[in-house]
């Protein structure tokens, strides 16, 4: 069997994750490593890599999927924007010396490459829908507006409930067909 990790910001992403495996009806569990932050994944020093490197250099774990925020560069000039993301994935995949057994993912909207989990998620739903929710986050009384991925997470679920995601939106596409490859059987280079 083949025993990969998954490297994520967080605890959204993870359970994101988790349940795209289970709806692709994969058997193996990956092993995941949330870093707590976009700025803790390109850390090549952060401690969680130490212990994933003992684990790649004794074949317990024989592929990784780092998968990270776009974000926007507006925001952030040295790891915003969908191809500043890349370039430090990039980098820091090679200073662990990963490159035989990594692969990466950036979550954003596919058609703006900005944003993260939340405007995947709102990419796939029908432009109705999305102007509901973002009037909604507008009139809201919310007071953690600086909070609004999670916010914006919890509004989808809570939303839609019965079917919190469609997998079928070609929007998945690009991410399933990682995911297959990370969960194949074979030991091939991704």
């Amino acid at each position: 069997m083949v025993n990969v990790a998954i490297v994520c910001e967080g605890k959204t992403d993870e359970e994101f994750l988790e349940t795209l495996r289970v709806h692709l009806q994969f058997e193996i569990k990956p092993v995941f490593y949330r870093v707590g932050g976009k700025i803790n994944l390109f850390n090549e020093q952060y401690r969680s890599y130490e212990q994933l490197k003992m684990q790649i250099n004794t074949d317990y774990i024989q592929k990784v999927l780092f998968v990270v925020d776009a974000d926007d560069v507006k925001n952030d000039a040295a790891h915003g924007g969908y191809e500043n993301t890349q370039a430090s994935l990039t980098a820091v995949i090679d200073k662990l010396g990963f490159n035989p057994v990594a692969e990466t993912y950036i979550m954003c909207d596919p058609v703006t490459q900005i944003g993260y989990l939340e405007s995947l998620l709102l990419s796939t739903i029908s432009s109705s829908e999305k102007q509901c929710i973002e009037s909604f986050l507008q009139c809201s009384q919310f007071k953690a507006k600086d909070h609004h991925k999670a916010i914006l997470n919890d509004i989808y679920k809570l939303a839609y409930p019965n079917a919190p995601y469609d997998f079928s939106h070609p929007h998945f596409d690009q991410l399933k067909e990682v995911l297959t490859r990370l969960f194949s059987q074979k030991m091939t280079s991704l």
